[in-house]
């Protein structure tokens, strides 16, 4: 099964796509964890997209691409996967279908889980990140013991630069003006809208409900 999770920044695409793919048996491939991977090893690629990342906007769909064509190339996405945050506009979309065409695939469904404005506010503005292990945590839904430092190594805890409240409402923004046409291009009867207020096992069984798993 081929999928693409859709959503605002802080939707839950992440936490519902590791779910679906350790059901499914797929890869759950989130490209912002691959362009974060690129940028903290230093790679051309990150240093191309670092400033991209840093302001909230979109890395250029050429960038994105050799990413991802080279990701779907290797062995465990040969049975499927779930992409999480690619593609987000109609001419990645584009992109994309002609990658899996060429391998005698296309897109089985896009699951799109909706939530609102301050909600996405919240919970982004409330994340922090252990910098040494990449464990993540949100101080109102799942703190850290001493809400200060990680609970696996102990390192201080720090706010990713795009989880900062301005950050988020330009991504939001960003993510309105350049996603509507996604949903255009796969209008065809594979979007899946799910309503993602409620608690993660909640959304979890919408998700499997809509998908029919």
């Amino acid at each position: 099964m081929r999928l693409l999770m859709a959503g605002s920044p802080g939707a839950g695409k992440g936490t519902h796509g590791r779910r679906l793919g350790a059901d499914l048996g797929i890869p759950h491939i989130a490209t912002g964890d691959l362009l974060r991977e690129h940028v903290a090893s230093d790679t051309p690629i990150g240093r191309a997209a670092k400033a991209y990342v840093d302001r909230g906007d979109y890395v250029p769909d050429d960038v994105m691409m050799a990413i991802i064509k080279d990701r779907l190339s290797q062995p465990d996405a040969q049975k499927g996967f779930i992409l999480d945050g690619y593609p987000r506009t109609d001419a990645q979309a584009t992109e994309l279908d002609k990658l899996l065409a060429e391998q005698g695939h296309a897109v089985d469904a896009v699951v799109l889980i909706e939530v609102p404005t301050e909600e996405i506010v919240r919970r982004l503005s409330g994340r922090r990140m252990c910098p040494e292990c990449q464990r993540n945590y949100h101080m109102d839904d799942d703190p850290p013991r001493d809400n200060e430092s990680c609970d696996h190594d102990g390192t201080k805890l720090v706010t990713r630069s795009d989880d900062e409240p301005d950050t988020v409402r330009h991504r939001l923004r960003v993510y309105a003006e350049r996603t509507a046409d996604l949903l255009d291009h796969y209008d065809n009867g594979i979007v899946r809208r799910v309503d993602g207020t409620a608690s993660v096992d909640e959304v979890t069984k919408r998700i499997d409900e809509a998908l029919g798993i």
